[in-house]
């Protein structure tokens, strides 16, 4: 059990990278700390299931660019699991594709606060009962390569991700190490919303791996940062998009 007598907390997991990252982290002694804002049948689903096997978990709804509703998380897991020692920053999400001629500023605010001023408050809230610990963020190959049409500011905004994993890692080390993903085409329903069918068959001829990337991949790479198989592993973005962009 890599992460036997420890707690996790993480957002955006009702879902997706989230959920399998709750499963996995569980699966390796994790108590698990479930965060979601629209998807509480899939929270739901996987507190039953960590619980079946054992473990233990609970899932809450919550707005994390408000503070109240972050702080709420994190008492919370404090309360009942008496510690915080892996935060995984999961939620966020490119709210709807728009140019920036065509791009209201209350759009670029709600994308900034959904993807990096979440980030900042889990972060800053958590830190507070963190002596040790690792922090794995999620950014994107978007924060790479600028994203598809009408993703400026949800590419803009994974930038930002990745480059205060970079600083937090300097700012917080050596007893927390922090890392970020840079998930690629994973099968996931942000691609279900965001991009045409075409576009993923295409990336899937063109792909090194002939595939696209899974849940169960960017979960093993959570749990890889996590844990202490990446003890010298900090600052860290790590590209998973089946080598589609090397970095």
């Amino acid at each position: 059990m890599k992460l036997a007598g420890q707690t996790a907390i993480i957002t955006g997991g009702g879902r997706d990278i989230g959920q399998a990252a709750a499963l996995k982290l569980a699966a390796e002694g994790a108590r698990v700390a479930i965060n979601y804002f629209s998807s509480s049948e899939g929270a739901d689903a996987a507190v039953e299931h960590i619980t079946s096997e054992g473990g233990q978990a609970f899932a809450l709804k919550g707005d994390l660019t408000k503070q109240e509703d972050v702080d709420a998380l994190v008492s919370r897991t404090v309360a009942e699991f008496g510690s915080i020692d892996v935060l995984v920053n999961n939620a966020g999400g490119l709210i709807a594709r728009k140019t920036i001629v065509d791009m209201p500023l209350d759009h670029w605010n709600a994308v900034m606060d959904l993807n990096l001023t979440s980030t900042f408050l889990m972060t800053k809230a958590c830190l507070e009962h963190m002596k040790t610990g690792t922090i794995v963020n999620l950014a994107s190959q978007a924060g790479r390569d600028g994203g598809g049409p009408g993703a400026v500011a949800y590419a803009t905004s994974k930038g930002a991700v990745m480059t205060m994993t970079r600083a937090l890692a300097k700012e917080l080390g050596p007893d927390i190490r922090v890392n970020a993903l840079c998930p690629g085409m994973i099968d996931t329903d942000f691609h279900n919303v965001h991009t045409p069918d075409a576009g993923r068959r295409g990336f899937e001829a063109a792909a090194p791996v002939k595939r696209q990337g899974n849940t169960d991949d960017t979960a093993n790479l959570i749990l890889f940062l996590a844990c202490n198989d990446s003890a010298f592993v900090t600052g860290t973005n790590i590209d998973i998009n089946g080598g589609m962009l090397f970095s």
